[in-house]
């Protein structure tokens, strides 16, 4: 059996076989782009660790994002359909939502913004938990810049095939 067959073979649909390296690159893109808005909101939670006034009212409210899989799961037609037109995986922000969560209570009558009890609503942003966030973030970027070099070297490998 040939290279090309025994690739054909292994796999359960009929697409082209070099189709699944570029597709490698466009689930690690979208994996890249998610990861870097991750790090986008991120960054602007901790810019407004303590801002008390925004255009909304109140202080700031801690932001995040929330991913969905692009992947073709499960036999529907659906499903099929998807998965052979190549759009088969990935990832992609769906929203970036507020976090309802309890805002901080600080004691701080000086403030400007403190209420007549003295006390002043912080925003529910924890820096520490934001820098576990960040550098989690920043880890599944990298692992996905490794996947993009991994996807280039293959089709660097597979183009050296030919020149036999």
């Amino acid at each position: 059996m040939g290279f090309f067959a025994a690739l054909i073979a292994g796999s359960d649909t009929n697409e082209d076989p070099t189709m699944s390296i570029s597709t490698s690159l466009e689930i690690s893109a979208s994996g890249l782009t998610a990861e870097r808005l991750r790090m986008d909101v991120i960054s602007n939670n901790l810019a407004n660790v303590n801002t008390t006034r925004t255009a909304k009212g109140g202080p700031y409210r801690r932001q995040r994002v929330v991913f969905q899989s692009m992947g073709s799961e499960g036999s529907s037609f659906a499903n099929l359909l998807q998965k052979a037109k190549g759009d088969g995986g990935g990832v992609k922000v769906t929203s970036v939502e507020p976090d309802n969560g309890a805002l901080k209570r600080v004691y701080d009558p000086g403030h400007p913004d403190a209420g007549k009890d003295g006390y002043v609503n912080l925003p529910n942003v924890e820096p520490v938990m934001e820098m576990v966030d960040l550098i989690s973030a920043t880890r599944a970027y990298e692992a996905g810049v490794s996947a993009i070099g991994a996807a280039k070297q293959m089709q660097a490998k597979a183009l050296e095939i030919g020149k036999g």
